[in-house]
């Protein structure tokens, strides 16, 4: 991670890139990679299955069978009440 932020790329597209951290670990990589991206001007594209990794993000698309089936804010899409908003339910208990 990195040394993919140090190369500056105008695109950074991170693939489960915290998906072998355990929880707090985790947690420590997404502060500083929150950080990173509110300085620097670049799109960020997450692939995540772990939500926490997503929810400050501008846009979320969730992708169902192939396709995006929602997107928009984090509030947006739990106001919406769709399958984010039920992934978020069910990853809450």
């Amino acid at each position: 991670i990195a040394r993919a932020i140090l190369k500056d790329p105008k695109i950074l597209l991170l693939d489960e890139a915290t998906s072998a951290l355990d929880s707090e670990s985790e947690k420590i990589v997404q502060e500083a990679l929150d950080k990173v991206v509110a300085h620097h001007r670049r799109t960020t594209i997450v692939i995540a299955h772990r939500l926490s990794t997503i929810r400050k993000a501008n846009k979320i698309c969730v992708v169902s069978g192939g396709k995006i089936a929602e997107q928009g804010t984090h509030q947006a899409l739990i106001n919406r009440r769709g399958i984010y908003a039920k992934l978020v339910e069910t990853a809450a208990n």
